[in-house]
């Protein structure tokens, strides 16, 4: 950008900026965080010409006092004397980050930014401000793309700074997010405008300044430009991310469902996915999930990736870390919280039929009636239902209803021996997840003749012969049809 030697050429910046971004109304109220440096000076004071001139907005100038320098009670009073001579609202507070470094265990850096923001945002809430404006300029954005990239970061972090970003309720934005601070702080020695020098910018032992002051320069002597560069890949990274973004929406709102707070696709739709939506969309999933606290791990979200694509196993299960987990049961794909208690086991043994027995522990009912053969009963002889009916004579009481048991097995009808019922779960597809709800039914005998929903055994098979039986249904504990 040409050097802007004015207050009137940097508002008109501002202002396209403005309407390209939709940065605010007519009327708004703008928080305007003012530290004393030129690049907020500059901000305070171009936001006030535009109020004046262009667009009437009502303007409160905040400022922390860090209390860590000598100097930083006359910038508080450098920036009290020019809010008052604007004719703007004041407001300042003192923080105290070494105690809320020992507090959090956090570092200096991400302890003061947390500090700031947050008097920043209570400011906004007590004057009802719809944004808080920020004087972060291009070079800070060059800083931030290349402390992302050497960090590891994916494109969402190349994209560095966003113009505008809504946090608590209130927009943040950042009007000078691409002009450079040798343009700012022309402007404000054309202009007269008084400003201070925190001389803790010199210093390399906080990494932004090393990045500023060491690195940037390092790469300099390779492109002269490696500023413009990087704010430049800031903003195609932005517009391709923002693309991806709605990409990952619209696959999320056609391919996940919720049950029961639960989120699941089915795995040939993700396959159809490319690569990169595949990611987009695991991040977006673990993202809802995870109420706000956002995951952005690569590695995590591979973890996840790489064995549905694999498709080596139709079942698995991972610990995806902080109380999350993800399932996939055959041709399904599951995230969920993980539980935090194991089904419990149940016995139910009758001496003679009952009319309805309900199963609290699987929130089910058994319905059982004896009546009179009808031709209806041979095609259900299968059970491929979740009902069955049996040659009551032939029954041996007590009948138990249970949970399954490690190594039951039943003989299966058409097949000659007996099956493992984890084996019939497996072959008949069900997935882990749902077999604990699915009892079995034992005769007198030990006999296993019925998984509800599954298979039922070759005992007590109704036939010519029968002269009455046994018809019984699973279902819900809320369902109201009768037999």
């Amino acid at each position: 950008m040409e050097s802007r030697t004015n207050l009137n050429t940097l508002a008109g910046h501002v202002l396209r900026m403005a309407g390209e971004h939709g940065l605010w109304k007519s009327n708004d109220t703008i928080v305007v965080a003012v530290s004393g440096g030129p690049d907020s000076v500059a901000l305070l004071h171009v936001l006030n010409r535009i109020s004046r001139l262009h667009v009437p907005l009502q303007l409160v100038c905040a400022h922390v006092h860090h209390g860590l320098r000598a100097d930083s009670d006359g910038e508080e009073e450098l920036v009290r004397r020019m809010a008052e001579g604007l004719g703007i609202p004041f407001e300042s507070a003192r923080i105290d980050v070494p105690s809320y470094m020992k507090e959090s265990g956090k570092g200096f850096e991400e302890a003061a930014r947390e500090k700031r923001y947050a008097f920043l945002h209570e400011t906004a809430r007590r004057y009802g401000a719809a944004s808080i404006a920020l004087g972060h300029h291009a070079d800070d954005q060059a800083e931030t793309v290349l402390m992302h990239l050497l960090r590891g970061s994916g494109l969402t972090g190349l994209t560095g700074m966003k113009i505008k970003r809504r946090e608590k309720n209130v927009e943040l934005i950042r009007p000078f997010l691409r002009i450079y601070k040798t343009d700012l702080v022309s402007v404000c020695e054309q202009e007269g405008l008084a400003y201070a020098v925190d001389s803790s910018n010199l210093s390399n032992v906080y990494r932004r300044n090393a990045i500023r002051l060491d690195v940037l320069p390092f790469l300099g002597q390779y492109n002269g430009q490696i500023r413009q560069s990087l704010v430049q890949l800031a903003e195609i990274a932005g517009g391709e991310d923002d693309f991806m973004e709605l990409a990952a929406d619209h696959a999320y709102r056609n391919m996940v469902r919720h049950k029961n707070g639960r989120l699941y696709f089915e795995a040939p739709s993700f396959l159809a996915l490319h690569v990169a939506l595949q990611r987009r969309l695991i991040k977006l999933i673990l993202n809802y999930l995870s109420a706000g606290s956002e995951i952005t791990d690569f590695h995590k979200i591979e973890l996840i990736r790489e064995p549905i694509v694999q498709n080596k196993s139709t079942t698995w299960s991972l610990d995806i870390g902080g109380g999350l987990a993800c399932i996939r049961e055959y041709d399904m794909i599951w995230f969920m919280h993980r539980p935090q208690e194991q089904s419990k086991s149940y016995t139910y043994e009758l001496q003679t039929a009952v009319p309805e027995l309900f199963i609290p522990e699987i929130g089910k009912k058994m319905k059982m009636k004896v009546q009179s053969p009808n031709d209806s009963y041979f095609s259900n002889a299968a059970g491929t239902c979740a009902e069955a009916v049996f040659d009551a004579g032939q029954l041996k009481y007590p009948l138990t209803i249970r949970s399954r048991l490690p190594g039951d097995t039943m003989k299966v009808m058409g097949l000659n021996g007996s099956k493992k019922v984890k084996d019939i779960f497996i072959d008949a597809k069900i997935p882990p997840s749902a077999r604990s709800r699915i009892p079995v039914l034992v005769d007198g005998s030990g006999n296993i003749i019925w998984i509800p929903g599954v298979r039922r055994s070759a005992h007590a098979a109704v036939g010519a012969q029968t002269v009455s039986v046994l018809h019984m249904r699973l279902e819900d504990a809320e369902a109201v049809e009768q037999l």
